[in-house]
């Protein structure tokens, strides 16, 4: 089957391409957010394929993966065919509602020919998906091994952006953890923290820096799931994490803390740091944990038997 698929979220992409299938990544001049091409910071395989946004016509496509609400209007701008109607199509939603969340109704809640996937059961909860046939795929991602070595006693933090995204991140949190334990934050454009930081660095050298780091620290108010935690938790790390969206789902209690009370989480993380042996065994229950819900296997097994009905 070949399916085209932008270059949105890249620990996402990682797995999906993953399949049995040519997956069409489209590539603008720039490589800027409508065409990034292939990843450049992840390993990706030779399945898939940049494909120059000019050229998409002459493709041949099975299904249209869709994942921003634009992407309707490009798809049938490059392809000259209408997702949904001359071209199989699904959307797959990667984020919680935003703005009034209540009353938040899904961009594609309107249509029934084109499926919603939710990467999680809280989005699927909180968006209202209007006439759109749901499903939900959980998240899987490619093992990077259990790495966990905890050498270090730091707490490791994942995030992106993490100064214009304070608040939905948590890191505005990050002073009163920073004051239980050290604290080193990975990421995309996180120079400037008060903190130790490692800049942009590829998916592999960042699991092999984190698993040095005694505790992963998962600040995030308000997000689907972050794939940094489920990666952290492959790795043998023990977690200390806001007891928000699908945190609750993913984090079972033998694999660390999670709490809405700032107070025992900072606690959490001052003792897990202390004590190399109960990390080291909470770790081991966070990639047990990882590994039976979040493998790659279901994952592709998933999205393979929606991609089947889809095609047909």
């Amino acid at each position: 089957m070949r399916i085209l698929s932008w270059h949105v979220h890249g620990s996402w992409s990682t797995a999906f391409v993953r399949g049995p299938h040519e997956y069409l990544v489209p590539l603008v001049a720039d490589r800027g957010p409508d065409g990034r091409g292939r990843a450049r910071t992840f390993d990706w395989p030779d399945a898939a394929r940049e494909v120059p946004a000019g050229r998409l016509r002459g493709e041949h496509v099975d299904v249209v993966v869709l994942q921003r609400p634009h992407e309707v209007e490009l798809a049938e701008t490059w392809l000259g065919r209408r997702p949904g109607r001359d071209v199989p199509a699904v959307y797959v939603e990667h984020n919680t509602p935003a703005g009034e969340v209540p009353k938040t109704r899904h961009p594609l809640a309107g249509r029934d020919d084109i499926p919603i996937v939710h990467v999680t059961h809280f989005n699927e909860l909180f968006w209202d998906s209007g006439r759109a046939p749901t499903r939900v795929i959980e998240h899987g991602v490619v093992d990077p091994g259990p790495r966990y070595t905890g050498e270090l006693p730091r707490a490791g933090v994942v995030v992106n952006e993490p100064v214009r995204r304070a608040r939905v991140a948590g890191t505005d949190l990050l002073p009163a953890f920073a004051a239980a334990a050290p604290l080193d934050v990975f990421g995309m454009k996180v120079t400037g923290l008060p903190y130790g930081t490692f800049e942009d660095l590829p998916q592999r050298e960042m699991h092999a820096e984190l698993a040095r780091r005694r505790v992963y620290l998962h600040p995030y108010r308000w997000t689907s799931l972050g794939l940094s935690l489920i990666e952290a938790m492959h790795l043998g790390m023990p977690v200390v994490a806001l007891a928000t969206t699908e945190a609750v789902e993913a984090v079972p209690p033998e694999a660390g803390v999670i709490s809405t009370r700032v107070a025992t989480l900072t606690a959490a993380l001052a003792d897990l740091v202390a004590d190399p042996a109960r990390a080291a065994q909470a770790g081991k229950a966070a990639r047990a944990a990882a590994l039976a819900r979040y493998g790659l296997a279901r994952f592709l097994a998933d999205w393979d038997g929606l991609l089947a009905e889809l095609a047909r």
